[in-house]
């Protein structure tokens, strides 16, 4: 036992957990966490929408994204945009010969005119992380999306493997628009689908498999979401 030292619990890459010295620990040092000012621990929201041509990515191809800076939360105040028109769009090359027709159907993309004129995703998920950086601006970026578990993973995914400076939220900044309707409605997750939530949070913003329509249309959604109060229904 370390005599008259503050202690903290650290979690090693193999699941071991063990005691370090405050002194010694991402907390005191700032190696890995945001630095104690009031920017750092404040998020900054972006709604992301993906469209692809399969399940999953790898096999598959993200074929369009979009991200939308949905507002910032320093912990007291949600901050809403006046517009959600801070927006980041791209189309990219498919980056394998697989894909599933009725993907293609539901998003209307052209694979054959991507695989010409779609980006290098490379040079536009590094762009992206740069764009997410610049407007985040010294707050934590936080992906939101509803759900969050399918554009998450494609988003994670292609940033790890194409963009320069990987992901810019990280391994685990991100939000999930779902969750989030369930726990203040009061209903399960089986009952918190789009067409099941209450009117008034509704935009009237049409839902159209276009990545940056639909991630514009999740902004809003998702600040009407974190500005309710049930409790005031």
């Amino acid at each position: 036992m370390l005599l008259g030292l503050s202690l903290m619990a650290a979690h090693k890459s193999d699941g071991r957990v063990i005691m370090v010295p405050m002194s010694r620990s991402p907390l005191a040092t700032g190696a890995h966490w945001p630095s104690p000012n009031a920017d750092a621990w404040t998020d900054a929201y972006f709604s992301a929408d993906v469209e692809t041509d399969g399940p999953i990515p790898g096999p598959y191809s993200m074929l369009s994204f979009a991200l939308v800076h949905a507002g910032s939360f320093d912990g007291s105040e949600y901050s809403r945009p006046g517009q959600f028109d801070t927006t980041f769009y791209a189309e990219l090359k498919p980056i394998s010969e697989s894909f599933e027709p009725e993907a293609l159907a539901v998003n209307g993309l052209d694979r054959n005119r991507l695989a010409r004129e779609g980006a290098d995703p490379r040079e536009a998920l590094t762009r992206a992380a740069e764009w997410v950086r610049r407007i985040a601006a010294g707050r934590r970026p936080i992906l939101v999306a509803y759900p969050l578990s399918f554009d998450w993973t494609w988003m994670y995914w292609y940033f790890v493997n194409f963009s320069k400076s990987g992901s810019p939220f990280n391994h685990s900044g991100c939000f999930d628009l779902k969750t989030a309707y369930a726990i203040k409605a009061g209903v399960p997750i089986a009952r918190a689908g789009r067409d099941q939530m209450r009117h008034e949070l509704l935009t009237e913003r049409p839902h159209t498999h276009n990545a940056l329509d639909d991630a514009i249309q999740q902004a809003e959604l998702f600040a009407n979401v974190f500005e309710w109060k049930p409790d005031e229904r």
